[in-house]
């Protein structure tokens, strides 16, 4: 056979500088578990993945895979990152509960502001205290949402008394241990698996932040929406190590340049502009908004307390001072919250 027209070949691409290692195109996977109709996927994935692409003139690549289409379960997001499964993932870490116990902090009870100001404190948290724990994976972007709010089908919930008893679906470890405190039966499931637990009537309601309830239809499911302020949940937007050590220089810039704190600003602020107006769409929709008054969330606050001393007491334990990290986390809330 005759190799001189594919060497000739060769060395015409290699001369002009277009051989595909010089040009370092890089495809990148995006997965995670939400549908590409919500608002996650559309206004904060999606948008991000396009700016890397544009910022690198073309030479990256991101392929998302949304709904958990590359296989596995929300709670093993972490370790397909890990692993090299998917190159980016976006999950929850407290969807793995205890594995990542000094972020929890932030999803203790009434710990949480704005969405913005939250995840501005998570990731500015994050280089002093969460480095260890997210060993293995390369955090881009720490977040959190806005508040939380309880929505049940058929119970409205005003005061502590009415969460007695009451089945409801919550993300995270922290926010299971309010809910119990609360009074509530707590009962942890990703968040995909809330609409069908509530049509057969597993669980009476769910807490998540409105932005998420219309991807998942449950305005339809649901009929009382109780705002407490009584917790948020922090969300990972995080690389596999290997392939983003192994970037080029400059390719690695452009992940740099929509990583870290003013892409959590960005991130939260997407998160508050959603929340209202699916807030919105609720009330209109004729769904019962509640809102806690003042005496009210006071009560809850003091019944969730043993929950935050368990905190505290657990990081004692693991040989850290609690008390400092919770004052650090709270006092960054309060600091962008301003």
């Amino acid at each position: 056979m005759d190799m001189r027209p594919a060497l000739l070949a060769s060395l015409v691409l290699f001369a002009a500088g277009t051989l595909p290692c010089a040009a370092q195109e890089v495809t990148l996977t995006l997965h995670h578990f939400l549908s590409p109709q919500s608002n996650t996927h559309k206004t904060f994935l999606a948008p991000w993945a396009k700016r890397v692409e544009e910022q690198s003139g073309g030479r990256i690549a991101i392929e998302i895979y949304p709904s958990m289409t590359l296989g596995g379960k929300p709670p093993q997001l972490f370790d397909q990152a890990r692993t090299g499964i998917a190159d980016i993932i976006w999950t929850l870490p407290g969807y793995t509960a205890g594995r990542f116990p000094i972020v929890e902090v932030f999803e203790l009870p009434f710990i949480a502001g704005s969405a913005e100001a939250t995840s501005q404190a998570v990731m500015a948290f994050h280089d002093d205290h969460l480095v260890e724990e997210f060993d293995g994976v390369k955090p881009l972007i720490l977040h959190a949402h806005a508040p939380g709010v309880i929505h049940t089908r058929s119970t409205p919930v005003a005061t502590l008394e009415d969460l007695a008893g009451l089945k409801l679906r919550a993300p995270t470890r922290q926010i299971n241990a309010a809910l119990g405190a609360l009074g509530a039966v707590p009962v942890g499931m990703p968040v995909p698996e809330v609409p069908g637990a509530i049509s057969r009537g597993v669980v009476e309601g769910a807490l998540v932040p409105y932005e998420v309830t219309l991807a998942l239809r449950l305005p339809e499911l649901t009929r009382h929406h109780t705002e407490s302020g009584l917790y948020t949940a922090v969300f990972l937007l995080a690389m596999n190590r290997n392939v983003y050590e192994g970037l080029p220089d400059d390719l690695r810039q452009v992940i740099d340049d929509n990583s870290g704190l003013v892409a959590a600003r960005q991130a939260g602020a997407i998160w508050d502009t959603n929340e209202i107006e699916a807030r919105g769409i609720v009330a209109e929709g004729g769904g019962n908004i509640i809102v806690l008054d003042a005496a009210e969330q006071e009560r809850w606050r003091q019944a969730t307390q043993p929950v935050i001393d368990a905190w505290i007491a657990a990081m004692d334990e693991a040989g850290l001072d609690g008390q400092a990290l919770l004052d650090e986390a709270k006092g960054l809330v309060e600091h962008y919250q301003e």
